[in-house]
């Protein structure tokens, strides 16, 4: 016999977890507790719950384990949200243990009592509130089965106080049989047959490489089988690095701030072969004329995602790295040359670039960053930020790049980076942020001072919310309403001239930086770069904010206006 507390530290030593992100609290306390002794797992203790999911996120994303979060009832669990929802979107596995008030108190509105299963249920995978001591091992093992299978995503176990201090069985299960949830194992053969016999056709094929990819493994199986047909690839933000963004087939990312050649291939091709993306509206642009011209294939492990957004002519429901074996089971070389070196010229013909801005850029920082550090972990925030290092950053592999890509959400980049981190301690981690999306978690320095991690922080501090800021300068005359992060009271409240001499910026990140013992530098030329980076590289236990002043107005292109197809694209040369 075992108190429920043990069990659960039980469960996560048998289910592989060396890491928890933790947060106690009343109702978590005897966990917390449970935990004390224990030499197997580290709990880590950030600085705020939003940060906690954040981190236990990109420690999933970058090492391929499932996260574990650990926080009481109420407001602890409700800060979970954001980062539930985040996780959910971009099919991250994550087990998430809140604390509950006793059963008998439950639904009499008790003291940081909140129904978290019922606020969880559309945003996670599954969400379980545990009603009995004897169902608790099993729901533990369910958990960490339905979060890293399938289709990865995040599960809520939501655990009373009684139960947590319950005796019972000291018995975890071996195996799961979960009625109505069986993952599909298999790929349908018969319709990988009609892909071939469809692609052996096409005179204009093209791969469509989403985050299902990277989340199954199979980058080197999908640079075989681009190399072997000779289709061009082009990706989705959180497929990049499904094949080397170096190889000759790769043109790009799709989508509204996607490349010309990627984009313009997507409405040229003939056959458009996707594999593991949702087609949401970042990459479709208008519905109706998007790859009008194509047969499209869709494989995917979510049959709810297929046929959802665009009807498709042969779905295949199947993990994506079975499905790529498969497909070079059967698949031939292809005679598309001519179609491959039209798609290569107009990469080159049409570059994303910044060369219209002087000064300090963020290309030339991300370029910076490709040319001198091997194979890094690199996180962004939301925003501009974002946009840029998707363009830019080169990958060789998965589990690279790490951002927030179906909820976008803003405060992600600096704790997932933690979370890298603590999962890669021999690896070289940088988040790239704006001035917005750092503040959202700045407080999460002590928490990066305090494990001694040695992350190298870029803020491109424009001064303004810069992706909203770039809407409202081209599609609402320069009415930048709530976007400047200099302002003050005293201000013209409808100043729109740049030169005018604006507030110092609050706060200043260099002694914010040393306030928590971390250290910052700032630059505000191209020649400085190497010597920040250098400055960063020379502190080991703790991290370095780079705040890298740049253009205030430098805007994101391509870009695709809302409601407008792909090949409507405003480029950087207009």
């Amino acid at each position: 016999m075992m108190k429920g507390t043990e069990m659960i530290v039980k469960a996560l030593k048998e289910e592989g977890v060396d890491i928890i992100f933790g947060y106690p609290g009343g109702q978590a306390i005897d966990i917390f507790d449970a935990l004390y002794d224990e030499k197997e797992i580290e709990v880590v203790l950030p600085r705020h719950e939003q940060a906690l999911v954040h981190a236990a996120d990109g420690y999933a994303r970058s090492t391929g384990k499932v996260g574990v979060c650990l926080v009481t009832s109420g407001p602890g669990a409700t800060n979970l949200v954001t980062g539930i929802a985040t996780a959910n979107y971009d099919s991250v596995p994550l087990v998430c243990i809140t604390g509950q008030v006793p059963l008998a108190l439950m639904g009499n509105d008790a003291f940081q009592e909140v129904d978290i299963v019922g606020i969880t249920n559309s945003i996670c995978k599954y969400a379980v509130t545990v009603r009995t001591r004897e169902e608790l091992p099993r729901i533990l093992k369910e958990a960490f089965y339905i979060a890293r299978t399938g289709r990865p995503g995040p599960v809520v176990v939501d655990i009373p106080k009684n139960i947590q201090i319950e005796e019972g069985s000291s018995e975890y299960p071996a195996d799961v049989n979960i009625r109505g949830y069986k993952p599909n194992e298999s790929v349908h053969v018969g319709q990988i047959k009609k892909v071939v016999a469809l692609l052996k056709k096409a005179k204009k094929p093209l791969f469509l490489i989403g985050g299902g990819v990277n989340i199954s493994g199979a980058n080197q199986k999908m640079k075989e089988l681009a190399e072997m047909t000779g289709i061009p690839v082009i990706t989705t933000i959180m497929g990049k690095g499904a094949i080397p963004t170096s190889h000759r087939l790769y043109l790009g990312n799709i989508g509204i701030h996607g490349s010309y050649a990627a984009n313009h291939a997507v409405s040229e091709c003939d056959v458009l072969l996707s594999i593991g993306t949702r087609f949401n509206d970042r990459i479709t642009g208008k519905i109706s004329e998007f790859a009008k011209n194509a047969k499209i294939i869709h494989i995917d492990i979510d049959s709810a995602s297929i046929s959802k957004n665009i009807v498709v002519d042969i779905p295949i429901v199947a993990d994506a790295g079975m499905a790529i074996e498969k497909l070079l089971e059967y698949m031939v070389p292809l005679k598309i040359d001519k179609w491959a070196e039209q798609a290569m010229v107009w990469k080159q013909e049409h570059p994303i670039s910044m060369n219209r801005y002087s000064g300090l850029t963020a290309e030339k920082i991300i370029r910076y960053i490709n040319e001198n550090f091997e194979n890094p972990i690199i996180t962004t925030d939301v925003g501009q930020n974002q946009l840029w290092t998707t363009q830019y950053i080169e990958l060789e592999s998965n589990h690279q790049f790490l951002t927030s890509g179906g909820l976008g959400t803003m405060g992600y980049g600096f704790p997932a980076a933690m979370g890298a981190q603590m999962g890669n301690p021999d690896k070289t981690v940088i988040a790239i942020s704006g001035d917005g999306g750092m503040q959202m978690n700045i407080q999460e320095l002590a928490t990066a001072v305090a494990y001694e991690l040695p992350l190298i922080l870029i803020v491109l501090n424009n001064g303004y919310l810069g992706n909203v800021r770039q809407w409202q300068e081209i599609f609402y005359h320069k009415r930048y309403s709530s976007t400047c992060l200099r302002y003050r009271k005293s201000c013209e409240k409808n100043c729109k001239d740049k030169t005018k001499c604006c507030p110092t910026y609050t706060p200043d990140f260099i002694k914010l930086a040393e306030s928590y013992d971390a250290h910052g530098i700032r630059i505000t030329k191209e020649e400085e770069i190497a010597e920040a980076f250098a400055f960063a590289k020379e502190h080991k236990n703790a991290p370095t904010i780079i705040e890298c002043i740049i253009e205030r107005e430098a805007d994101v292109f391509p870009m695709v206006p809302t409601g407008k197809t792909l090949s409507d694209m405003i480029l950087d040369e207009q």
